[in-house]
């Protein structure tokens, strides 16, 4: 069972220096019937202009992924970490115990677009942590790549849940399949692009939250960039 979340039905804030797109209930945005689809809680789809960002604010009991669009997005936490993210870089923030960051543009003047993501972990209390990895344009052409998992295989970022990200950058008439184990769940977010799934078609921004199905066939239309989750309940 395939359900899609068409763009124009997620959540919206505007602050200006934000345009943010909310894939499910956060912050002021709330609808009881999109509270998440598993262990995954948020995906945000996040466009800050130049000089812009959020100050330091504190995490706990979360782990947080950032995937860089287009840009360049600064980092800073408690943990003593800065970085700077870019396309083709993730990074995984275990918030755990608790700490406090914060995520600038870091260019004065040019946008960056990113999608931040919330995974509920499996328990509370881990110490918090952080790690960033880049994987090549090679890496994510026209595959499933794996990104981040909870045993941080074939170079993945390791979670804090039995969570596989996959991502893939999908040149015109691309087709990438996925098979699902019985039992799991899984989310497909269009980032870039556009694309059918088992013949529905999704457009950028759309979601799909996948139930019961135990393969997707995925054929890109047009240069599209794709996020798979492949979840434990």
């Amino acid at each position: 069972m395939i359900n899609i979340r068409k763009a124009d039905q997620r959540g919206h804030t505007d602050a200006g220096w934000l345009d943010s797109h909310h894939s499910f209930s956060f912050g002021h945005y709330f609808d009881p019937n999109s509270m998440g689809f598993g262990p995954l809680r948020v995906i945000n789809d996040d466009r800050v202009a130049g000089g812009g960002g959020f100050p330091p604010h504190p995490h706990a009991d979360m782990e947080i992924i950032s995937y860089v669009l287009d840009g360049a997005l600064q980092h800073r936490d408690s943990l003593g970490t800065g970085s700077v993210i870019r396309p083709g870089d993730v990074q995984r923030m275990s918030a755990g115990t608790g700490l406090r960051h914060s995520e600038f543009n870091a260019s004065a003047t040019d946008p960056v677009h990113f999608l931040q993501i919330w995974i509920l972990p499996e328990a509370d209390g881990f110490a918090p942590s952080y790690a960033q990895t880049t994987f090549g344009d090679t890496e994510l052409a026209n595959r499933l790549r794996l990104v981040a998992a909870r045993d941080g295989r074939d170079g993945a970022l390791t979670l804090n849940r039995d969570v596989d990200l996959y991502a893939g950058r999908l040149k015109d008439g691309t087709e990438v399949a996925h098979a699902f184990a019985p039992g799991r769940l899984g989310w497909l977010q269009v980032a870039r692009g556009s694309i059918t799934v088992n013949g529905q078609e999704l457009g950028e921004g759309d979601g799909a939250a996948i139930e019961r199905q135990a393969d997707l066939a995925i054929v890109a239309k047009g240069d599209t960039e794709i996020l798979l989750f492949d979840m434990g309940r």
